[in-house]
């Protein structure tokens, strides 16, 4: 006599199909949020460089997820850092990065911190920056992101006056460096 066995009425995939656009459920909650609540945004369509590619002048030796040996690199190009945001205000104000669980030996938390040095570099406005791990963070990130606007309608010279400050700081940085 032939065994039965359960079948599932859920497929493997329809999980990723619920999900639309985004590549996980609290990127999709995020989305949802924001549009819900009015905020224009872009959804990973912003690619920023933060580090060039170079040439190592030296021997380089490096390992390869494909070869169990080292693999030699010597002139060849290191490739550049690259990060792309899952969502970004469309004026720019704001960005919103949504991680749940991070790997100890993921690359983020260092990805993280040169993007954070690349913005201050570029020597624009500064977006407010939010990672968030949940639905109760993103909410909070919301808040504060419409909070900021509200203030901001109020009295529109905040962020320019902001901006002055930042770069008086940075000024006086640097001149204290020099002596």
């Amino acid at each position: 006599m032939k065994r039965q066995t359960k079948k599932s009425s859920r497929k493997g995939s329809s999980k990723k199909k619920d999900l639309g656009k985004y590549k996980s459920g609290l990127e999709k909650t995020c989305g949802n949020l924001l549009a819900e609540l009015g905020l224009d945004f872009a959804y990973e369509e912003h690619e920023y460089e933060i580090m060039p590619k170079f040439w190592y002048p030296q021997t380089y030796w490096k390992m390869t997820p494909k070869s169990k040996g080292l693999i030699d690199k010597t002139n060849k190009v290191v490739l550049p850092i690259k990060y792309t945001p899952d969502f970004v205000a469309k004026d720019g104000s704001w960005i919103i990065e949504t991680k749940g669980y991070i790997h100890s030996h993921h690359d983020f938390p260092m990805r993280w911190k040169l993007f954070m040095d690349y913005l201050i570099k570029k020597g624009e406005p500064l977006p407010m920056l939010f990672i968030c791990r949940n639905k109760r963070q993103i909410e909070q990130a919301i808040y504060i992101i419409k909070q900021t606007k509200k203030d901001e309608e109020a009295n529109p010279y905040r962020r320019a006056r902001q901006a002055v400050r930042r770069r008086a700081r940075e000024d006086a940085g640097d001149h204290h460096e020099l002596l």
